[in-house]
């Protein structure tokens, strides 16, 4: 999977100098594997609840970051995790993606059991179904701004032309319409960021995680990226969980929550 990636972005690379599209055994080969996750009948009936968390705790060695976890997050619910750093917060991202294994208890994502799908199903589940916005942005410098917003969605096997349509859409959505073209260190981090979001958003993901997504940004840019992501989230439907230090996207969120002493419970607002 690996290579067949770097191969993908090579060929969103060679539309940039005027090549041949994706090939249509690669859109074919990631439409057949969208599909195993986005259209089977046991996919689409556990609409009910998008994560669920059941008794989960994750120890390193003798180590318990996180003990007994119950959650349950509702499609297009907005519920941010705050805590200190290093309370635990990026793990239970993690444990949620499929990124990490807990020690004991069961983790649901669109009502797929994790600890029941082998590698290759919890990857194609992430590459299907999670959008990722992380710290430190993550974006390709080698591709331009366009290039980063379609890589998921050529990974979706998704078509040129829609691919190329819902870009444009973004950009204009973030009001960096005139950026297709750039690269990433040409941008600032409040500009990149917003990219980082149109990346996550672009394939139509049930579930954004975030984290710390404002952490590099002054306090004026978070607010605005805070909003942002918000909006569109909302805009979509789309489930968003977000760990972060923020006190600004409290006032945003449906559910507000913090891990202390291992435990995740209600927070004050």
């Amino acid at each position: 999977m690996v290579r067949e990636r770097a191969h993908i972005m090579e060929e969103v690379r060679t539309e940039r100098k005027g090549g041949s599209p994706v090939p249509s055994r690669i859109l074919a080969s990631n439409e057949v594997r969208a599909r195993s996750f986005g259209s089977s009948g046991e996919f689409m009936q556990a609409r009910e609840l998008h994560v669920r968390l059941a008794k989960v705790s994750k120890a390193y060695d003798s180590h318990v970051v996180l003990a007994d976890i119950d959650l349950e997050v509702r499609p297009g619910e907005f519920v941010v995790i705050v805590g200190r750093s290093g309370s635990g917060k990026s793990t239970l991202l993690n444990l949620i993606a499929g990124l990490d294994f807990p020690s004991s208890g069961e983790i649901q994502l669109l009502g797929q059991s994790l600890t029941e799908l082998t590698e290759e199903q919890r990857a194609k589940l992430r590459c299907h179904s999670l959008g990722f916005v992380f710290q430190f942005f993550n974006l390709i410098p080698t591709l331009t701004v366009a290039e980063n917003i379609r890589l998921p969605m050529a990974l979706n096997g998704i078509a040129k032309n829609e691919a190329k349509s819902r870009t444009n859409t973004l950009l204009h959505d973030l009001a960096m319409a005139e950026c297709g073209q750039r690269f990433p260190e040409e941008l600032s981090g409040g500009e990149q960021q917003r990219i980082a979001i149109a990346r996550a958003m672009a394939h139509r993901p049930a579930v954004v995680l975030a984290d710390e997504p404002t952490g590099n940004l002054d306090l004026e840019t978070a607010r605005d990226v805070l909003e942002l992501l918000d909006q569109t989230c909302r805009g979509q439907g789309t489930t968003l969980i977000m760990a972060t230090h923020s006190r600004e996207v409290i006032g945003l969120a449906d559910r507000v929550l913090t891990i202390r002493d291992s435990h995740l419970q209600e927070a004050e607002r």
